[in-house]
């Protein structure tokens, strides 16, 4: 196979856009509750906030991330007083088993760069662990410790970030997890979940400040981006840009622009007695028309850039596009991965995009990137 960038001519520009299956969404949000005492419980709303219920009530202590696995119609919830990761009927809400145990108060779960799930602890070894969708144990992927950890996000380039609540640090490692020290170590009283924007900045959730802070590439303290949210923690994001973040101290799910500026409260202020959240999770959902099933994937590696490396092509359909779709759900191109090992973005304005493609097992399989020139 060939390695090299695709021209611009073999992109297929689409005349018309359709809407991307699957644009509704559902919200799920990890409550808290009373921290080491109950209540705790997911519960589910639809992407205005209404329709509540209480999605999941059981097999729960101190419940922290949520993560669905597309492809068996699973949810996976991290327990932090238990020490294990539980697995749910993703439609039904009902307790299957037990993904994964004796792990030092799990916290939060990420898909990374290689197609497994990172989880961080906030107690135990302090190192970040990696498994396979199907439970199996991989690794300690990092060496260092990160106490209290609860917050992880990945650069461009494949670096790995992680919060340390009571360090009041954001620690950085490389691709192969060798530890580089702390990315910041100062103007943070309590971080939980971090991430990366468009322009390489790094956002941090400060909980114990009631703030969202923003630092630069460099982890320069650049000022907090949004105030007023006691207890954050807890964040998702929408098609067009904008940001649903937890906060607790008023038992709600706020949403504001990607300037920072609020725009409404999503979720009612204790609704479904809901407390305190600590994950806030979006999952698309199927048009009931539509038979394919999503599962996400990940085809291209950093997922911010303009240049992305396409990641195991010989575990796609042959012959098969990825499509793209913008932010506000439309189809903007196709391109053919067969003949190359990369994908050249910077014809595409800034923003959030999804691809998508089919994958061997009959799935849809379903990346978020941002491209960012």
């Amino acid at each position: 196979m060939k390695s090299k960038s695709l021209p611009l001519l073999s992109f297929l520009f689409v005349s018309f856009f359709t809407p991307l299956l699957a644009q509704n969404f559902d919200v799920y949000i990890s409550d808290a509750g009373g921290f080491t005492q109950e209540p705790w419980q997911i519960l589910k709303f639809d992407q205005n906030g209404g329709n509540g219920e209480v999605f999941i009530s059981d097999h729960l202590s101190w419940p922290q991330d949520i993560f669905f696995i597309e492809s068996d119609n699973t949810v996976l919830v991290s327990n932090l007083n238990t020490n294990v990761i539980s697995k749910f009927n993703a439609t039904t809400g009902d307790f299957i088993g037990e993904f994964a145990t004796g792990i030092g108060g799990p916290t939060r779960m990420e898909l990374g760069p290689d197609s497994l799930l990172y989880v961080l602890q906030w107690t135990g070894n302090g190192k970040v662990k990696r498994y396979k969708l199907d439970g199996t144990f991989v690794d300690d992927f990092t060496t260092a410790v990160v106490d209290n950890s609860i917050g992880l996000a990945w650069d461009t380039v494949g670096n790995l970030y992680v919060s340390s609540y009571n360090g009041r640090y954001v620690k950085k490692f490389s691709p192969a997890g060798a530890d580089l020290g702390k990315f910041i170590s100062t103007n943070l009283a309590g971080p939980t979940n971090i991430w990366f924007g468009e322009n390489g900045d790094l956002f941090v959730s400060d909980w114990n400040a009631g703030s969202v802070k923003r630092f630069d590439s460099q982890g320069n303290y650049i000022g907090v981006f949004i105030s007023g949210v006691p207890q954050v923690e807890g964040v998702d994001f929408f098609p067009n840009g904008d940001i649903a973040i937890g906060v607790g101290g008023a038992s709600t799910v706020k949403v504001y622009s990607p300037e920072g500026n609020f725009i409404k409260n999503l979720i009612p202020a204790g609704a479904l007695n809901l407390q305190v959240p600590n994950a806030v999770v979006f999952r698309p959902v199927a048009p009931t028309s539509a038979l394919e099933v999503f599962k996400d994937a990940v085809f291209v590696t950093p997922s911010v850039g303009n240049l992305f490396q396409v990641s195991n092509p010989d575990a796609l359909q042959p012959k098969q596009f990825f499509e793209v779709y913008n932010a506000t759900g439309m189809l903007v191109m196709k391109f053919n991965f067969s003949d190359s090992t990369t994908w050249d973005a910077s014809n595409l304005a800034n923003g959030i995009y999804h691809l998508t493609a089919k994958l061997p097992d009959g799935t849809v399989g379903r990346q978020k990137v941002v491209v960012q020139r």
